[in-house]
């Protein structure tokens, strides 16, 4: 079968761990033909180009800047992606015939692309990866007014997106809610439990003296518990909340936290750091992949934090990091992201509200207690991980609609 992806993320090749490059990586090894198209920002000087890589075809199409820009530019970038991205596969993918068109919020502005994908392969199936619900997300956190003018048009561009879509996979239970209940016109049948997943590596565990070795070069304790974030540092994220916790825990001497990560609200973070100075924090502005799966590795504890006044449901990719490597979590999230109750439920983490640094306190205080928790839960992690969020997972979702 023909397979065509689009994304707004920038994809060189396959090889490169990611829930999308796995997902890409698993259909081609089932046999298929991978065409994948993705932007070339304009920061890297790379013109609009096909090339086969990796035994996929990708399509880079040169756009102007739209992950790490301001504002206005990424606002003007989105809305012009359809248009660019029509444009290149008109030219450089006409006459393949497609059988699947798949592809991912963000953004909601690519309809009009998998519309003229689908009047030129009336026989395909167009299937969207709900990662992001979008513009309620924005509303949210208030960067324009539920009555604005900018969540009028890009409310409409998600219903047209929505109503275009043969079958939408949603990350979790609470998605899947949310999506039906505020967009009724959906058929129930067409929505199903897709969730982020990745190709598992079967990697050695540390050993001790590795374990050690990796703590040291990061000027980190060595026999005690630690609790990591690794991730964006924007709005999403309530990084207010996050400062609030490490504030309240900065006096403890059993136990140690990390940040690493950049992003939007990158600079408030540090300036608490460097004003502070808890000797119980280390602080990474950010690490290459490889070095950060290590350091991960080293670490007992994963942190995830969202801000408390989401009404969307989230589901951040980060957990799997955690879990690939045996670690239990910590959820500090809104009401309505189940990522933390799910944990619970299944014994691999615990779950707070994103306003309570109290019971977050409790939440660290539930492993630090009790250390041989922390390896048992991982356990249940890794096993959780094994039962739901391998990428054969995703794939049979899809496939199961073409056979």
């Amino acid at each position: 079968m023909n397979i065509i992806f689009l994304t707004v993320t920038l994809i060189h090749d396959i090889k490169t761990k990611g829930i999308y490059t796995d997902l890409m990586r698993k259909f081609r090894y089932e046999g298929h033909n991978v065409y994948i198209v993705s932007p070339h920002e304009r920061q890297f000087g790379i013109p609009t180009g096909l090339k086969d890589v990796d035994g996929v075809k990708i399509l880079g199409v040169k756009t102007l800047n739209i992950q790490k820009t301001n504002i206005v530019e990424k606002g003007i970038g989105t809305v012009l992606l359809e248009d660019q991205f029509k444009r290149a596969i008109k030219k450089y993918l006409k006459g393949i015939q497609f059988d699947l068109i798949l592809y991912s919020t963000p953004p909601i502005t690519l309809t009009n692309v998998v519309k003229y994908l689908k009047r030129s392969n009336p026989k395909a199936i167009s299937y969207l990866l709900l990662k992001d619900i979008f513009p309620q997300n924005a509303v949210d956190l208030g960067m324009f007014s539920e009555n604005s003018l900018f969540n009028w048009y890009f409310r409409r561009k998600e219903v047209e997106l929505y109503k275009t879509s043969d079958f939408i996979g949603c990350m979790s239970p609470a998605n899947v809610e949310f999506l039906l209940k505020h967009n009724q016109f959906i058929d129930v049948h067409s929505v199903e439990i897709a969730p982020n997943s990745i190709e598992l590596v079967e990697n050695e565990s540390l050993t001790t003296e590795k374990r050690y070795d990796i703590r040291n070069k990061y000027h980190l304790p060595i026999n005690k518990p630690i609790f990591i974030y690794g991730g964006n540092l924007g709005k999403p994220q309530g990084i207010p909340f996050l400062i609030k916790c490490l504030n309240a825990n900065s006096s403890r001497t059993d136990c140690h936290f990390i940040v690493v990560g950049n992003g939007t609200e990158y600079g408030r973070l540090y300036a608490w750091y460097k004003d502070c100075k808890p000797t119980n924090v280390s602080f990474f502005a950010g690490l290459p992949k490889d070095d950060y799966d290590l350091l991960v590795q080293s670490c007992d504890v994963g942190l995830i934090f969202l801000d408390n006044r989401f009404t969307i449901p989230n589901y951040p990719s980060h957990l799997l990091s955690y879990m690939e490597h045996k670690m239990p979590i910590i959820a500090a999230t809104d009401v309505n992201t189940d990522i933390g109750t799910i944990a619970q439920e299944n014994g691999y983490g615990y779950y707070c509200k994103s306003v309570d640094v109290e019971a977050f306190t409790r939440c660290v205080n539930k492993y630090t207690d009790n250390l041989e928790t922390i390896k048992e839960m991982g356990e249940k992690a890794y096993g959780f991980m094994l039962d739901n969020y391998l990428v054969h997972h995703t794939y049979e979702k899809i496939m199961g609609h073409l056979r």
